[in-house]
């Protein structure tokens, strides 16, 4: 596969109400407007963009796909590798953001946490555990 494939460059999450996805995500996460018109707002994160793009645009940016309901469900999730899931979730609290799961263990070696931003897209943080000894 070509090289040019493996670098994700933006995420374009569909929201209701770009302004109340905006206020939060530069809450939460720190995260500086980098663009922004009446239909997009989109947020410079270290290596990606995340681009908040109300959701009756994205039914032209997308077509013939079609743009899920609120309601039908989550089929993704995305992960923010941290150094201390406790930390970050005591951090998220402070922040008004309560947690769909976790803190907890993964057998797969992660300690992750969950939750969601206001139109349901679902948010972990992970961070790696230390190798158990004699393994």
């Amino acid at each position: 596969m070509s090289s040019a494939l493996k670098n994700v460059g933006a995420i374009t999450l569909f929201v209701e109400d770009p302004q109340r996805s905006k206020s939060f995500y530069e809450d939460v996460f720190d995260a500086s407007v980098i663009y922004e018109d009446e239909d997009a707002t989109a947020l410079g994160f270290e290596n990606t963009i995340v681009n908040l793009l109300a959701a009756p645009a994205a039914r032209e940016l997308i077509d013939p796909g079609v743009v899920a309901s609120q309601g039908a469900g989550s089929r993704f999730q995305l992960t923010i590798w941290v150094d201390d899931a406790d930390a970050v979730c005591a951090e998220l609290d402070t922040r008004g953001v309560g947690l769909l799961n976790g803190p907890m263990n993964r057998e797969w070696g992660m300690r992750t946490a969950s939750f969601t931003d206001p139109d349901g897209h679902i948010w972990e943080i992970a961070e790696k555990l230390p190798e158990a000894e004699g393994s």
